[in-house]
């Protein structure tokens, strides 16, 4: 039947585009002949089309409903149309009865949660606020928020990688950047999270800072800037404290004086046997098992290691190369490129969380949002169990920020552990300056809490509320697609260190994976992993020189970058001159892919460049090999050559971009000012990149 129609309305088109041909020949003959107008001939082929399209759609459901049994419905996507009110976040607040938004940019989390802190709070200023996730709402609505009372928008944007935006916040940022929407009458504050260590600090913060106001937006109160280098809870804090007396102010409201302390999930215990439990995965239930493609942060791909052997030598320090296969995961990645991997928390950690709390972790819950109109619905995947969510999705390493602690001192049966518990908590002078010490100093993390204030024994389900999620780690790929395109491969130091107070802490990520060494003929282990893209990348034309700088494992990308190029160098391309500047401790200890370095530069393609630090009596590094070497530098970067750093951000960044402003103010002949703008223009051209870690 469906097929019969569509041949005939075939026929009509066909005929109607012939008729269409035909028509400067014999226009009366067309008119005399016709049975139908043009316009019946129209609202006819209307109605065929539409009772077409009502056959396929009945044909195609019943086809899919037998087929394995499942039952699906198969929407045609040119006529189904998404409401436009679904992100609407202005429609949110107008039904619920609120006024504050705030949005936040993150990629490790701290911003959303110091969103959910401020949304919380506003209860106490006659605020009722939302968080909202700026990649699920029409930011285009700003303009409407006008409309609401007494509304105020806050913003807490984190500044990732080199001054750009969290991956969340990319279209919003771009919308500010390209559009001029009026924002008259939105009233706005910003909180930025930075890091000093990197030279973009807060880069993302200061611009919609600044945009809002040039859209005609009204700063309601100043820009606050958190130092992740320092103490950003401090800073947080610091900022939050003077804000809230300013919104009071500006909109002639008062506190309420009550310390608001509200639970933003309540607590479902699953008591019956349920089938839809989580065990770990990121998103889709059984995505773990049932594995398909595109992998990203909420669908990682589950890959197999295939090798995993150390680096060291002769050393009481730990190094892993692993080699994860990717062969069947449709994955590209380029040199230059991130791979994130999901780790699993300490089996040790998350036992004595049991015991400490007294609740057994085999039980089933869920923890369910109390806001019905927030898109996040549970801070993690739910149902799980409590031994789930310690494993895979809580971060139970991480020093508690101030909040957990105030919630925590509720629990504490003894005055002395609460009091102290709550005066770390306060604004306090004493308060900041006890936290700093016995949190941070001290590194204390939850277990550690708990063990050294024993009466304090938390409800397990608000634990899990309160504590942060479980981040990715990322790693520099040190591998070159060219020569591995089925495996991606990472290098890793191991992390262990004694605390102040006698604890050994231990990496999540590197204590886990340094236990899946394969074995010949047994199971294989497996972890989820993902690729994120980077802007660390070659120069397009392998004839361009390049000047290499990563010490340790900043070397990582720059084995991968030299893979490339001695792949294109076998091709017959012309290679321009690659040096590359390595730092570690002693030669036959840390030297990191000694022995393929060191045939490369017998190539004759790699200048190779080691500083060794205590191989004698005076300590060796990079930067003087560098400030050594101003004439070979000067040359290349003269010769439109390109410069990449890569390694810790804190001190050895700094100083190799101190060293390179020097040598290009010397060799160059420039003032100070001038080097200055000569290195940025190169930052602009692309030809000075930085994959950096504080």
């Amino acid at each position: 039947m469906v097929s019969h129609v569509a041949s005939w309305i075939s026929a009509l088109v066909m005929g109607s585009i012939m008729d269409e041909s035909k028509a400067e020949v014999g226009t009366e003959q067309i008119e005399e002949s016709s049975l139908f107008s043009t316009y019946d001939i129209i609202l006819l082929a209307v109605v065929i089309v539409a009772i077409t399209w009502f056959l396929l759609k009945r044909n195609n459901n019943t086809v899919s409903s037998l087929s394995n049994g499942k039952s699906y419905t198969i929407q045609p996507t040119s006529i189904t149309m998404q409401s436009t009110t679904d992100n609407s976040f202005v429609k949110k607040l107008q039904s619920s009865g609120r006024s504050l938004v705030v949005f936040y940019g993150s990629q490790t989390g701290t911003g959303e949660e110091f969103a959910g802190r401020m949304a919380k709070e506003g209860v106490r200023y006659r605020l009722k606020g939302m968080v909202a996730d700026p990649e699920e709402c029409d930011m285009e609505e700003l303009v409407n928020l006008k409309n609401i009372p007494n509304s105020l928008a806050v913003f807490c944007m984190a500044t990732y990688g080199e001054g750009d935006p969290t991956d969340n916040a990319m279209e919003f940022y771009e919308w500010l950047q390209n559009g001029d929407a009026d924002l008259t009458g939105l009233n706005y504050a910003v909180f930025g999270l930075g890091n000093k260590t990197y030279e973009h600090y807060n880069e993302v913060a200061i611009y919609v800072d600044k945009r809002l106001e040039e859209l005609g937006a009204t700063r309601v109160f100043e820009l606050g800037l958190g130092d992740d280098d320092a103490n950003i809870e401090d800073d947080f804090i610091t900022w939050k404290d003077k804000f809230w007396p300013a919104v009071c102010e500006f909109f002639g409201i008062e506190s309420t004086g009550e310390d608001i302390s509200m639970r933003q999930y309540r607590l479902v215990e699953h008591e019956d046997n349920i089938d839809r439990v989580f065990t770990g995965e990121m998103g889709r239930l059984h995505s773990h098992k049932n594995q398909r493609p595109p992998y990203d942060a909420k669908n990682p791909y589950l890959s197999k290691i295939l090798v995993n052997r150390e680096l060291f030598k002769d050393c009481d320090r730990s190094c892993m190369h692993i080699e994860f296969d990717i062969g069947d995961s449709k994955m590209r990645y380029d040199s230059g490129d991130h791979l994130a991997v999901y780790p699993v928390n300490n089996t040790e950690l998350v036992e004595k969380i049991e015991k400490l709390c007294e609740k057994n972790l085999e039980t089933i819950f869920s923890l369910i949002n109390t806001d019905e109109e927030s898109s996040k619905k549970h801070p993690f995947p739910c149902p799980c169990s409590y031994r789930t969510a310690l494993t895979h999705y809580l971060d139970i390493t991480q020093n508690p920020r101030t909040h957990v602690l105030k919630e925590l001192a509720e629990y504490c049966s003894d005055a002395a552990d609460k009091d102290k518990l709550k005066l770390m908590a306060s604004t306090s002078p004493e308060g900041k300056a006890l936290y700093q010490k016995w949190i941070i100093e001290d590194n204390r993390n939850i277990v550690h809490i708990l063990e050294d204030l024993p009466s304090c024994k938390p409800a397990l389900d608000h634990l899990c509320e309160l504590l942060p999620r479980l981040q990715p780690r990322y790693y520099s790929i040190s591998s070159s697609p060219k020569l591995h395109p089925t495996t991606v491969h990472v290098t890793a130091v191991v992390v262990e260190y004694q605390t102040p107070t006698g604890r050994i802490n231990k990496g999540v990520a590197t204590t886990w994976l340094k236990q899946k060494i394969p074995i010949p003929d047994g199971a294989a282990f497996t972890v989820p992993i993902f690729i994120r893209k980077s802007q660390f990348r070659l120069p397009t034309k392998p004839q361009t020189p390049i000047i290499m700088v990563g010490p340790g494992t900043g070397v990582a990308p720059f084995r991968g970058f030299i893979q490339e190029r001695n792949h294109s160098k076998s091709e017959g391309k012309q290679m321009g001159q690659t040096v590359l500047y390595f730092g570690c401790r002693k030669r036959n200890e840390d030297f990191l892919y000694q022995e393929e370095f060191e045939e490369y530069e017998k190539n004759g393609l790699l200048t190779l460049k080691v500083a060794f630090s205590r191989d004698q009596a005076h300590k060796v590094y990079v930067t003087h090999l560098i400030e050594k070497d101003a004439d070979v530098i000067w040359n290349i970067f003269e010769n439109n050559g390109h410069l990449y750093i890569c390694g810790d951000a804190k001190s050895m960044a700094v100083d190799v971009r101190n060293i390179i402003l020097k040598i290009i103010q010397e060799k160059g002949g420039m003032t100070e000012e001038a080097a200055q703008a000569y290195y940025k223009k190169m930052e602009t051209q692309k030809r000075i990149s930085m994959d950096v870690w504080s």
